[in-house]
């Protein structure tokens, strides 16, 4: 009369994810920080979206481009001549714009510091390359 229940097999799942795994993202905290150091106006939320879309597409080819650069020059690594002749490219640096200045204007002290060698007492160069 009644049929006794038969537990159904379940497949065993195996230790992989079956999701795509993601890209790396910059934080949305950065993306509006700088967004919204340089529009200082408020900006709706769909507005938002389409910068963190055009931060995304633009850090994708720009890193496409700095390997492109590597690889042609027979290097492994991306080097800083390398971003200096894509920002040539860009415009952005020029003869009459350096790299240096633009790191002086756009970023804070402590990258400064990193990024630009100073002569201190001793005759000493920092950062040492």
């Amino acid at each position: 009369p009644l049929k006794l229940l038969q537990p159904k097999a379940v497949p065993k799942r195996l230790g992989t994810s079956q999701k795509k795994p993601h890209e790396p993202q910059l934080p949305r905290s950065l993306i509006k920080e700088i967004f919204s150091h340089f529009v200082k106006m408020p900006v709706t939320r769909d507005a938002f979206k389409i910068v963190e879309k055009c931060c995304e597409r633009y850090f994708k080819q720009l890193s496409n481009d700095l390997e492109a650069y590597a690889s042609h020059a027979g290097r492994k690594t991306v080097e800083v001549a390398d971003l200096e002749v894509l920002m040539r490219r860009q415009g952005l640096v020029t003869d009459k714009m350096p790299l240096h200045v633009l790191i002086e204007r756009y970023l804070p002290l402590e990258y400064r510091k990193l990024l630009i060698p100073v002569a201190v007492s001793g005759n000493k160069v920092i950062p040492s390359n």
